[in-house]
Order: C-alpha cells, then sequence, then structure tokens
C-alpha cells in the first residue's frame, strides 16, 4: 500500500514540477516526457536539469532524446552527460552547412542520438568532432565529408578488424583502447565519427545471410534524401563485398532481413545476434532497397542458369582456419590450361563473411594455383556442384 501510495506522490510531484519545464517544447512530447520523467525514479532530477539547461532553440531536441530514451538510460545518464550530447550535435549543426540545412527529422533521429545500439555509453561527442572537424573544415558539401572522414578514420583511430576483441557490441572507448573490433563495433566508431561532425548515419545489418555464413553489420548515411551505405574499410557508397548477400535477403524471413536502426520508435526491433532477447532498440525494415540495389547492380551481368559463384579463402594452414589465420594473395583459376580469372583472397582485418568470388560453371573442375609459403607454385583441384560453396585452400 505504501509503495502504491508513494507511487502517487511521486507521479504528482513530476507532473507538478515539470509542467513548468515544458516551456518552448512543442505539446506533442508533453505526454511522452510525463511518461519518461516516471520511468527515470530516482534520476527524474537530472533529467530535469537538462530541459532547464537547454537553450531555446534546443529544447525540442531535449524533448526528442528524452521523449524516446531507453528506460536505463533513464535511470542512468546524468544531465552533464545529456547536455553534452546536445551541445555537440548543435555545435555541428552550426558549423557545417551539410548539417544546417538537415530536415529536423533527419538531424533528430541520425545526428542527435548518443548510441548505436547496446553499448556502453561512452561521452564520445567532443573527443571525437576534435579528432573529424579538421578533416572535413574544408569540405564544399556532404560526399566530400563522408569521404573525408570514411577514408581517415582507421588511420586516425588505429582501429582494426580483430575477432580477439573484448566483446562484439564493444564501446568506442574501449576499441579504441584495444585497437580492436568487428563489423559491429567498427561500426559504432563509423557512426559515432560521421554524426560527430553532423553527417547523419544508423548502423545497419542482418542477423544471418540467406547463405546461412553468418551476420554482418554496416553503416548508412542519409544524403540528399536517400539512404547509402559504405564501411569502416570503404570502397565507393552503395559498393561493397557484401552487396550479393545483402540482395538475396529473403522479405518472407525476419532472420535474413536487412534492419536499420532508429532512435524513434520504428515498425520492428533490431535482432542481436549476442542478445537475442533484447528487443529495445528500434529498427526499419530496409530489405527491399538492399534487393533492388542488387538488382540494379546485375542488369547485364546476371547469372545464367549454369552458372554459380564460388567462394576463395586462402589459410596459412589446416590448423589455423580463423581470421587471423587468413592470407591475402593471389589466386588463379583455369579451365583446363585456359586461364579463366583471378583475384585476390581476403586479409585477416577484412570481415568474415568477405571473400574471394568466382563466377563458375557449375558441375564443372577447375585448378586453382596460388604461391606456396617458400613461394613455390601450388594447385587445388575443385569440382563445382549445383548451388553456391566455399572452397578452402592452405598455403602451407
Amino acid at each position: 500500500m505504501k509503495k502504491i501510495l508513494w507511487g502517487f506522490i511521486l507521479a504528482g510531484i513530476i507532473f507538478t514540477s515539470c509542467q513548468s519545464e515544458y516551456k518552448g517544447v512543442p505539446k506533442s512530447y508533453h505526454s511522452l516526457l510525463d511518461s519518461a520523467f516516471l520511468k527515470a525514479g530516482e534520476n527524474v532530477g537530472e533529467l530535469e536539469t537538462v530541459l532547464q539547461n537547454t537553450k531555446k532553440n534546443q529544447k525540442e531536441a531535449a524533448a526528442f532524446l528524452l521523449a524516446y530514451m531507453p528506460k536505463q538510460d533513464l535511470q542512468s545518464l546524468s544531465s552533464n552527460y545529456i547536455l553534452d550530447q546536445i551541445n555537440g550535435a548543435f555545435q555541428a549543426r552550426e558549423e557545417f552547412v551539410w548539417c544546417e540545412n538537415l530536415p529536423d527529422s533527419i538531424f533528430l533521429n541520425e545526428v542527435l542520438p548518443y548510441y548505436n545500439l547496446d553499448e556502453k555509453r561512452d561521452n564520445w561527442r567532443e573527443d571525437f568532432y576534435n579528432r573529424f572537424s579538421p578533416y572535413v573544415k574544408d569540405c564544399e558539401n556532404i560526399y566530400q565529408a563522408i569521404d573525408s572522414v570514411n577514408f581517415n578514420i582507421m588511420k586516425e583511430l588505429g582501429v582494426e578488424y580483430n575477432t580477439k576483441r573484448s566483446a562484439v557490441n564493444i564501446s568506442p572507448f574501449q576499441a579504441i583502447e584495444e585497437q580492436m573490433a568487428t563489423c559491429t563495433g567498427l561500426s559504432f566508431l563509423l557512426v559515432n565519427a560521421f554524426r560527430s561532425v553532423g553527417i547523419p548515419a544508423r548502423i545497419a545489418g542482418t542477423p544471418l545471410w540467406t547463405n546461412m555464413r553468418g551476420n554482418h553489420s554496416w553503416v548508412e548515411v542519409w544524403v540528399d534524401g536517400e539512404w547509402y551505405f559504405t564501411e569502416y574499410y570503404p570502397d565507393a557508397l552503395n559498393k561493397s563485398w557484401f552487396l550479393a548477400d545483402a540482395g538475396k535477403a529473403d522479405p518472407q524471413k525476419p532472420v535474413h532481413w536487412i534492419y536499420a536502426a532508429s532512435y524513434k520508435p520504428a515498425e520492428t526491433h533490431y535482432p542481436l545476434v549476442w542478445d537475442r532477447d533484447f528487443r529495445e532498440i528500434h529498427a526499419v525494415n530496409v530489405t527491399d532497397r538492399y534487393i533492388r540495389l542488387y538488382q540494379e547492380q546485375l542488369v547485364g551481368n546476371e547469372l545464367k542458369e549454369d552458372d554459380i559463384l564460388v567462394d576463395i579463402v586462402l589459410y596459412q594452414n589446416e590448423n589455423e582456419q580463423s581470421g587471423q589465420g587468413r592470407i591475402s594473395q593471389r589466386v588463379t583459376v583455369f579451365d583446363g590450361e585456359t586461364q579463366i580469372d583471378f583475384g585476390y583472397t581476403p586479409l585477416p582485418t577484412d570481415d568474415l563473411n568477405k571473400f574471394l568470388k568466382f563466377r563458375l560453371k557449375k558441375n564443372k573442375t577447375y585448378r586453382l594455383e596460388f604461391a606456396g609459403a617458400e613461394g613455390q607454385q601450388k594447385s587445388k583441384t575443385i569440382d563445382t556442384g549445383n548451388s553456391d560453396e566455399v572452397i578452402k585452400i592452405f598455403r602451407d
């Protein structure tokens, strides 16, 4: 009975004290803020301080963050942390023309947010702004800014792909300390780097490719009304090794969908492969867009009925079949004595789902040639089947 009474008293205190703090906040947020303040419990004073100390032009941004903030953050984040994030986002909005011209809805949902998924809430924004603003200060448009961040982030942070990282969802500062992360952690870094200089960005990915070879995460950036994908190890916008896999996603099976995270509520939740019961990250289903992009890429280059894609990976030896055991080296494929294609196998720092791909014929014999550990020529005969497959070869 005492707990119920205290709940009513607390609700009354919050309602009375918070209504005065809503001055300058659009009415559409008022009921959402009422709910957020109740969820905050003993941390409600920190949230009140946020609304009290935001400038007039930042009121809606503060309300947006608090209204859709996860419960655990409402109960734990300090006002200083939240204000740092708000002030940093507006610093970018005022300084960079591409951010100044963003629709408010994009700025709020893809520049202002302080997290990607369920990572530790590092207060990264000022540090990342100091790191990446020098790269974009002379950029004339958002395309130049994206490239300036994308092609300098590894040099700036020193973080490389490595499966020995301490956690899949490693936080930005921890990844920098360890100098390693896998695709999810690398994507956190890139999203935050983009957001720190006013480039709208979000994490995207799939919990499972339709070829059943695992999951993957990457980054999307918003440019002039369109979303484009990129990665920590960049190619060009909307170009990457994984598009062929993403383009084969199954729209009928959520486990194979392509998801893009959202701060505000959206049509579904973002599935976390390391915590399958966690459903608090909002997400948009963007599967159809990736299928369309892949189909557009295939125009004039479609697989014929008797074609097959063969994925090649080269390891140091049979005992080193891990990411760190991969060797990047030229591999040539022969049909009899005729060379038909060549390419380079993935590096140890490449994503585990990345392979050297050859377009071959079904049910046919080929020969692969590559250099052994001592530089000697080695070869391996392969027989293709009726479906896409992975071929492992060994240098030793």
